[in-house]
Formats: structure tokens, C-alpha cells, sequence
């Protein structure tokens, strides 16, 4: 009698270990009776019917991503390759569409994908499409989102994830971008360039207006020192025309002492000779002396200019 009953107690444990099944956490257990769907377990111990249920599919629950390479044909004529990733995942209280109702959902997410891409980039062009690309991941969004409702998933997030162009023309495109960024080193040299020669022609301007009122203000004291030269040596009974040649001679030494002082001046002053000031001075007082007894001999002599006479 127990050799029969043990095969029984056997056969009865392993159906009763078999009518209870685990369903881990954000997966979703899709359960069948004979072929039929019967329902949808969720995350915890359950029991089902052994040999009669059966547990068809466990979905996940959680959000996935679907990468999508994408050739495509800008407005003006660039072929790219566009990256679209898509996130999506299984609506909860919709498992059993999300199972029975697409045979491959990630097929059917990309032809919705290629299909609104192909039509949203061929209207821009190249530079239109990296700055709104934004724009066309929000196009993907909506029409996915419309569409995969109904079979039991829902839309996260649409990103436009990469956009390579053809090698030519990012080959194209670096150079202009090269040519762009000397362009503007060249015009910020330029400017720079600009300011350093207006400041040093501004210093340069300060610098010949201090030097001049250096050489008026030098030129003045001059004049006050050669005007109490010639007052002293009218005081010791020598008259002006004579002082005023003894200062040209003096003068003239003192050019001769700076001439020679200097070991690197190339510097001839003519004459040079040792009787030249002498001469000078004889020269100065004879000149002088001759141009006042002209003026005196010429003054009044000279009729006045005739008057213009004016009619009334």
C-alpha cells in the first residue's frame, strides 16, 4: 500500500509547488488557460492552476530605450545620419495589449520614427537641423505617443541624440569654421593693433607738447638772462649794440664748448677758425652801428601814403 501512495504524495508535491509562481519587481506575468488569456499578474507569490494556466510572457515594466539610426536628406541636399533614442515603457493597466496586440513593439516604434523624421528634415537645412533638433524630437514624441497608446505603451522621452553629415562636408564645414575664427583673431589684432598705435601717438603728443613748453619756457629765460646781460654792460658804459655783440661771441663759445664736448658729435661749425670771433664781434658792431645811422638818416623822409578819398 505505501509503495503506491509514494508516487502519489510525489506527483501531488510537485503540483502543489507548481501551482505558485514569484513575479519579480516591474515585471508583469502574463497568464493563459488553455491558449486563452486569463489575466495579468504583478510583482509578489500567486497561485495558478497547474498544467491549466501557464504563464505565456513576463513583460518589463520598466522604462527602456530603443536607439534608431536614421539616413536622411536635409533641405539643401546634405545627406546625415540622425540617432534618435527613444524611451518608452509598458503602460501598467494595459499589459495584456502591450502583448497580444504588437507582434515586435520595437519595430513598430522605428518605422514611426523613420516615418516622421523623413518628414520633418527634408524641410530644413543643415544648420536648421542642429538648431532644431529639439523641435523634431518633440514631432517623434507626439506621433509615438499617439500611436502606441493604444497598444499599451506609453512615450517617455524623445532625444535627438546625434546628427553626423556627410565626411565632405564636415570637412567643409571645419574649414569654415577655421576660416570664421581667423577672421575674427584677425580683426581683434587689427583693434589691438589700432589702440597701441593710438597710444603711442597720444603719448608721442604729450611728449612734443611738454617738450615745447620746455623750449618756450627755456627760450623765455633765455631772454630774461640775455635782457639782464645787456642792462649790466650798459651800466659799465657799454652801449646796446656792442653788449649785444659780446653775447653773440659768448654764444658762440658756448656752442663750441657743447660742439666739443661730445665724443660722437659730427657736428662742424664754420667758421671755426681761432680769429673768427674776433672777426664776428668786429663784423656784429660794424653791421650794427651802420643800420642805426641809416634809420637815422632815413627817418622822415618818406612822404605819408595818400589818404583814399570817399565820395558821399
Amino acid at each position: 500500500m505505501g509503495i503506491y501512495l509514494a508516487p502519489v504524495i510525489f506527483f501531488g508535491l510537485i503540483i502543489l509547488f507548481a501551482s505558485f509562481f514569484v513575479v519579480k519587481q516591474e515585471t508583469a506575468a502574463i497568464i493563459e488557460r488553455f491558449g486563452k488569456f486569463q489575466g495579468v499578474k504583478h510583482s509578489g507569490l500567486h497561485l495558478k492552476l497547474p498544467i491549466i494556466d501557464q504563464i505565456a510572457k513576463r513583460l518589463n515594466l520598466r522604462i527602456q530605450q530603443l536607439d534608431v539610426m536614421i539616413d536622411t536628406k536635409t533641405l539643401d541636399n546634405v545627406f546625415i545620419k540622425m540617432k534618435i533614442s527613444v524611451q518608452y515603457q509598458v503602460i501598467r493597466n494595459q499589459v495584456g495589449d502591450a502583448y497580444y496586440r504588437l507582434e515586435n513593439p520595437e519595430n513598430q516604434i522605428t518605422s514611426f520614427v523613420f516615418d516622421v523624421v523623413r518628414a520633418e528634415v527634408p524641410k530644413l537645412k543643415l544648420d536648421d537641423v542642429f538648431v532644431r533638433k529639439d523641435d523634431i524630437a518633440v514631432a517623434v514624441k507626439s506621433e509615438l505617443q499617439e500611436a502606441m497608446n493604444s497598444y499599451g505603451y506609453d512615450i517617455i522621452k524623445a532625444l535627438v541624440t546625434d546628427i553626423d553629415p556627410d565626411e565632405q562636408v564636415k570637412h567643409a564645414m571645419n574649414r569654415i569654421n577655421a576660416a570664421e575664427r581667423e577672421k575674427t583673431a584677425a580683426e581683434y589684432e587689427s583693434e589691438a593693433q589700432r589702440i597701441r598705435i593710438v597710444a603711442v601717438a597720444k603719448a608721442e603728443a604729450e611728449s612734443k607738447k611738454l617738450q615745447g613748453q620746455g623750449i618756450a619756457d627755456q627760450r623765455r629765460e633765455i631772454a630774461k638772462g640775455l635782457e639782464e646781460s645787456v642792462r649790466m654792460l650798459n651800466n659799465v658804459d657799454i652801449n646796446s649794440h656792442e653788449a649785444s655783440a659780446l653775447i653773440v661771441v659768448t654764444q658762440h663759445y658756448d656752442t663750441l664748448h657743447s660742439v666739443g664736448a661730445s665724443n660722437r658729435s659730427n657736428l662742424v661749425l664754420l667758421p671755426n677758425s681761432p680769429t673768427a670771433a674776433s672777426g664776428m664781434l668786429n663784423d656784429l658792431v660794424v653791421a650794427m652801428t651802420t643800420a642805426n645811422t641809416v634809420g637815422e638818416a632815413t627817418k622822415g623822409k618818406y612822404p605819408d601814403p595818400p589818404q583814399k578819398e570817399t565820395g558821399f
